[in-house]
């Protein structure tokens, strides 16, 4: 018995891999993100399959649903939203998967930042404009960010942010990378990427709150900030050189 921890991608039921796509097909027993995860990427799963929303259950219930599958042998299919290695919750379930000998393997999936990326029609790491891209988010009431991951720290990089969990903290962001991005660093707020609901808002730091809040966006967007969000000065990759010594090119 086994339970796949599957990345169901940003949320267009066609953007899970085939690998997640076979093995929830696969599973007598689908756990999943309710409201995260659409309808359509559960429904790959048996007709006859124990499907569960774990939404409204804690940690202690999702796991006595493992527990029992793993007594009656059947692997479970446990789907997030994304990439579960993104703030997936996953480190806790493994540890108690661990603790209780049970096997487990994780399949990725697309995470937001990458179909963000897509939607607004971008490189996230241009020559000379920004080479790292950062995967954070910020504390509001969810648990405290570890020393020295604060966005203040963080934006003296300069490189290309990808903020998480943070669509109704954008004051403290804004305040906090403005002294080391600039008032007109472009920002671009993605909701709901690849939803037929998905809604992007383009501003800069001085700005973007205020678009943001007459949009009524209060959850599930991601916050790109940085300079390759609007230009065209950028300087081209050596990788396509003509004079340009290579190995591989991608």
């Amino acid at each position: 018995m086994t339970v796949h921890f599957i990345g169901a991608g940003p949320g267009a039921p066609d953007l899970i891999t085939l690998r997640g796509r076979d093995l929830i097909a696969a599973c007598p027993v689908c756990l999943y993100a309710g409201s995260l995860v659409p309808q359509e990427v559960v429904a790959f799963a048996p007709a006859d399959a124990r499907v569960i929303d774990t939404a409204p259950l804690n940690l202690d219930e999702i796991m006595a649903e493992i527990v029992a599958a793993h007594d009656r042998n059947q692997d479970v299919a446990r789907v997030h939203s994304g990439d579960p290695s993104l703030y997936g919750a996953i480190g806790e379930q493994i540890r108690r998967l661990k603790e209780l000998g049970i096997d487990y393997v994780i399949t990725p999936g697309v995470p937001a930042f990458a179909a963000s990326a897509a939607i607004l029609g971008l490189e996230l790491t241009l020559p000379d404009i920004s080479q790292t891209v950062i995967l954070t988010r910020t504390a509001m009431k969810s648990s405290a960010m570890p020393p020295g991951e604060d966005l203040e720290i963080l934006g003296r990089s300069g490189a290309t942010l990808a903020i998480h969990l943070s669509v109704r903290n954008l004051r403290n962001v804004c305040r906090d990378l403005i002294p080391n991005y600039g008032e007109d660093c472009p920002v671009a707020v993605i909701y709901r990427a690849t939803w037929p609901d998905e809604e992007v808002i383009r501003g800069t730091l001085a700005d973007i709150r205020e678009k943001v809040r007459a949009a009524k966006l209060t959850r599930t967007a991601l916050v790109l900030v940085g300079r390759v969000l609007d230009t065209e000065d950028a300087t081209d990759s050596r990788l396509y050189s003509a004079d340009h010594r290579h190995i591989l090119r991608h």
